[in-house]
Parts: C-alpha cells; sequence; structure tokens
C-alpha cells in the first residue's frame, strides 16, 4: 500500500461521532442523527414552495391509467412524475396504499414505466430495473415514479442531445457542492414534495406510503425514508452496503459524494434511522456496483439495530442470484404483507 492509500485510508477510517452505540437512547440517537444527516445533505428549505400541480398527460395502459404529472419542489424548479393507477381503483373509488418508485441510473422514469427513452411502448429488454414500476401496479398499488434531478427530461440543455442515458449529474452535483449543497439533497427533498403531493390525491392512502428504487435511486429511497417517517415500508434494492465498500472502493457518480457524511455515521446506520418501520433488502450474489460482502456489513449492522429497536421481524433480506438489478422475486409479496 503506497503512503496515499495508507493516508486516505486513516483519514477515513474514523468512527463517525453519530453511529449508534449500545445502551444509547435510540430516539436520542434518531433525533440527532437526522439533523446533522440533513445538514451534510446541504439543508432543506423552510419554507415549503406551492406545490402547483399541473397534469400533462394521461394515458391508457394495460390494467392501468398512466398520468404525467408536474410539480413544484424547490421554488423554480419543476419535477415530472409518472403515477401509475390500477383501472379499479376508477371504479371503486378507494384509497389505495401508494409506491414511490425511484430509478438508478439510466434514461430516467420511463425506464420503470415500461417505456423506450421516446416515450413509446418498450419493445426490447427491460434491463435492470425490470419495469419495476409497472409490477407494482399491478400488484394494485399507486405507484408514482419521480424524474430524479439530472436524468431524462430533467437534463441539462447541453446534455439533451446525448444519448438517453447520460445523465447531468457531475456537473448539477458539482455547481451545488460549490454553494454547500448535494445533489443527494436535492433529490431527497423532492421525493418528500411527492409525498406532500401524493397525500392530496383522492386515490391515495396517506397514512400507507412505501417507497422502492435501486441504485442511485436506491439511495434517494433509503435517505428519504430514513429522514421522513410517512414513509411507512421500505425496499433498498443494490444499495445497501457500507460506504468503505462501495462508494470508496471504486469510482462512483458524483451524485453518492455527500462531505463530511464519515464523520457522522456508515452507510448501515443511516439506513437504521428507518427502524423499526419495515425494511427489506434485494442483494444480487453477482452485484459488482454494490459488492456482496459489504451488503452482508450492512445488513448484519442492521439487524443489530433493528433488534435494539424491537423490531428485529420487520427486518427482511433476500440474497437472490444476479447481478446489479431489481429482482422482485420476494419484494412484492413483501410489501403486500406489511402495507
Amino acid at each position: 500500500m503506497s503512503d496515499i492509500e495508507s493516508y486516505l485510508q486513516k483519514q477515513t477510517s474514523q468512527r463517525g461521532r453519530s453511529a449508534y452505540q449500545k445502551g444509547q437512547s435510540l430516539e436520542q440517537w434518531r433525533s440527532q442523527l437526522r439533523e446533522r444527516i440533513k445538514e451534510r445533505l446541504g439543508g432543506f428549505p423552510t419554507v415549503a414552495a406551492e406545490l402547483n400541480p399541473v397534469l400533462l398527460e394521461r394515458t391508457l395502459c394495460d390494467g392501468y391509467i398512466r398520468e404525467r404529472v408536474e410539480i413544484t419542489t424547490y421554488a423554480g424548479l419543476r419535477m415530472p412524475v409518472y403515477v401509475l393507477i390500477p383501472n379499479e381503483v376508477s371504479v371503486t373509488k378507494e384509497r389505495r396504499p401508494v409506491i414511490v418508485a425511484c430509478h438508478g441510473h439510466g434514461y430516467g422514469s420511463r425506464e420503470i414505466c415500461g417505456m423506450d427513452p421516446d416515450g413509446s411502448p418498450r419493445t426490447g429488454d427491460p434491463g435492470l430495473h425490470k419495469d419495476f414500476a409497472v409490477a407494482l401496479v399491478k400488484c394494485g398499488y399507486v405507484v408514482a415514479a419521480p424524474e430524479l434531478l439530472g436524468f431524462g427530461e430533467r437534463r441539462l440543455n447541453e446534455d439533451r442531445d446525448a444519448p438517453p442515458g447520460t445523465s447531468s449529474c457531475t456537473k448539477i452535483a458539482a455547481h451545488l457542492l460549490m454553494v454547500g449543497k448535494t445533489l443527494a439533497g436535492h433529490r431527497v427533498y423532492e421525493t418528500t414534495r411527492l409525498m406532500d403531493y401524493l397525500s392530496t390525491r383522492p386515490e391515495v392512502d396517506s397514512e400507507r406510503i412505501g417507497s422502492m428504487g435501486i441504485s442511485g435511486g436506491g439511495l434517494v429511497t433509503a435517505f428519504t425514508a430514513a429522514l421522513d417517517e410517512r414513509c411507512k415500508a421500505v425496499v433498498v434494492s443494490g444499495y445497501a452496503s457500507t460506504f468503505h465498500g462501495s462508494i470508496l472502493d471504486r469510482n462512483h457518480c458524483l451524485d453518492n459524494y455527500i462531505p463530511g457524511i464519515l464523520q457522522e455515521a456508515e452507510l448501515p446506520d443511516i439506513i437504521g434511522l428507518i427502524a423499526p418501520r419495515p425494511l427489506f433488502l434485494e442483494i444480487g450474489s453477482e452485484d459488482l456496483v454494490f459488492p456482496l460482502h459489504s451488503a452482508r456489513e450492512a445488513h448484519e449492522r442492521l439487524k443489530m439495530i433493528y433488534a435494539r429497536a424491537g423490531a428485529g421481524q420487520s427486518l427482511d433480506a433476500d440474497y437472490f442470484d444476479g447481478g446489479h438489478e431489481i429482482s422482485g422475486a420476494k419484494a412484492y409479496d413483501w410489501l403486500k404483507n406489511v402495507l
């Protein structure tokens, strides 16, 4: 090991001041760490902008209705969202649980909603996302798939003519870092605003909001649920790991890096803020982005936190044969049981 590697290892190996300690009050720990995580993410607005929702399109699909809605998140920033509604809901008028479905790196919300980048029905392979928003609506949930900042229609103008899977993450993240903000924080806050909007929808039971995300969408899902208790059940796919085992072990997109986060806690402790609410992890045996060994380490740490919260039964995982991808084999049934 060179002096550079040795130096970096020493810099990043200090135990975070907000890591959970045995015997510590869970409530005190949760409250303290949540506030510090918000600070590290760059802080959130103290006054929420008016949502001003606008319906952009409405499409009849096989067994569900797909709406494209746009809402204000930050003042001056609009976010498009696909809302998928089971056909029977429009007949029965009953309120259903809603799942916020967060895509990972790729071409955005269309990628999880059964569409090609141009919005036409997909004809090819669904890729690592497996159209999981469509799978969820066919399970009977209302599903909301936001266009995360930096992807799809929310790329910078200079990237609009680039291939569909090209993101604007690096430049947006760099600009935000220069003013003490983070792209991760923006995505998390925008997801809380989406929950504000969903709570106004007549089809949605706002007491039964769940979330599911993969990879970069797993970050958004995990951090949002850690900070916002309106998330009642959470599926994190291809992200539960340790910062050391993945984020610091290879070159990731800049949107994964949060200044000073290791001074607070490792990733499993941050995800552990979800306890005692139900949490399900999808872990691929051949995932090369968030490797199996660090995922197991995170899972073991989460087991300890959930046990301390008296909620060991609320934590579950599917170690499936596969790579960096959605599985769904057990997660969809698990959501049905907890929501």
